[in-house]
């Protein structure tokens, strides 16, 4: 079963899931996926768990989902776990039980190893279930939505396939972002923190790679790693999972053009941010994350990051790509 440990040095917390380590790596970065052995395949519904939704081109045919959402095999989070043996240095060794929800969302019937490789629409098919399926945990106290391509983005079966994390606490990071718009919206009256970056990010244009009705895609100012990505709305909503635009054309579009500026697929991993419990300000936004480059000592040693590509040079290089 997985629990949740308490770094009792840091306090911050760790999923440890012993059941992951069986999943099955099938990523061998293929051009074209072998079928047979996906289990996110057309034929292959019988290797997952049982589905809990899906997009269907005929009601009740079942080789005509488009999209297709089922719990993980190998869970990180699961409803119902007991509470764990108390142990007898608390202080010390602090355990609680993983408890929320982990499904999988396949993004789409084709094999293909990345959304980039989906065209527009079934780019917005996809991510309108992602979002009727955050609406599904709406009691989470955080939702974390997730992909990995590539086997450097940590992707162990390539098939396109995104990953909801329903947590019923709030993960030291976001609960920093949460106090971070708080303290904004206090000394502004009331404005919303990423509302502000953006439009000012938009004056200077520096950073800006593209821009439609919905959203803006732009290089973050203290980007992690180089060509990271961040798209926003153009009207900031606390909630990605409320009705409104989501910018998956323009999410779309950045995709591409990172494929373009690398003349490959990138592996990367991207998530959706959306309001967490608590968070009376706040705004939705997409992180992309190319992983061109690996996380070394000084990263991991002290989540300060080393980025050797600058933002600035990397809006330059996509806008035109």
């Amino acid at each position: 079963m997985p629990e949740i440990r308490v770094d009792p040095l840091s306090g911050l917390r760790t999923i440890i899931a012993p059941a992951r380590a069986e999943r099955p790596f099938a990523y061998s970065d293929p051009l074209v996926i072998d079928t047979a052995p996906d289990p996110f395949a057309i034929g292959n519904e019988s290797q997952t768990p049982p589905e809990l939704y899906s997009v269907r081109e005929v009601s009740g045919d079942p080789d005509s989902w488009r999209v297709r959402v089922f719990d993980n095999l190998y869970p990180a989070l699961q409803d119902g776990l007991p509470e764990p043996e108390r142990d007898a240095k608390p202080d010390l060794f602090t355990t609680v039980p993983a408890r929320g929800a982990h499904e999988v969302i396949v993004n789409s019937r084709r094999p293909v190893d990345s959304i980039g490789e989906l065209d527009a629409d079934e780019l917005v098919e996809a991510v309108e279930t992602w979002r009727l399926r955050m609406r599904e945990h709406a009691a989470a106290a955080c939702l974390h939505l997730s992909v990995n391509e590539g086997h450097g983005g940590g992707a162990s079966i390539p098939h396109t396939h995104a990953q909801l994390y329903a947590l019923d606490f709030v993960p030291a990071l976001i609960a920093r972002e949460r106090e971070r718009f708080a303290a904004y919206a206090t000394r502004t009256m009331g404005a919303n923190l990423l509302a502000d970056l953006v439009a000012e990010e938009v004056r200077r244009r520096e950073r800006v790679v593209a821009i439609d009705d919905e959203a803006v895609l732009l290089t973050p100012f203290a980007s992690w790693l180089p060509y990271q990505l961040l798209l926003a709305p153009r009207r900031p909503r606390p909630r990605f999972e409320d009705e409104g635009p989501t910018g998956t054309r323009l999410l779309h579009d950045g995709l591409g053009r990172l494929a373009r500026a690398h003349g490959a697929r990138v592996p990367l991993n991207l998530w959706v941010r959306t309001a967490p419990r608590g968070a009376e300000h706040f705004c939705w936004r997409i992180d992309i994350v190319p992983r061109l480059s690996g996380l070394a000592g000084l990263e991991l040693g002290t989540g300060l990051h080393l980025n050797s590509i600058a933002p600035e040079r990397a809006a330059a290089e996509l806008r035109s790509a």
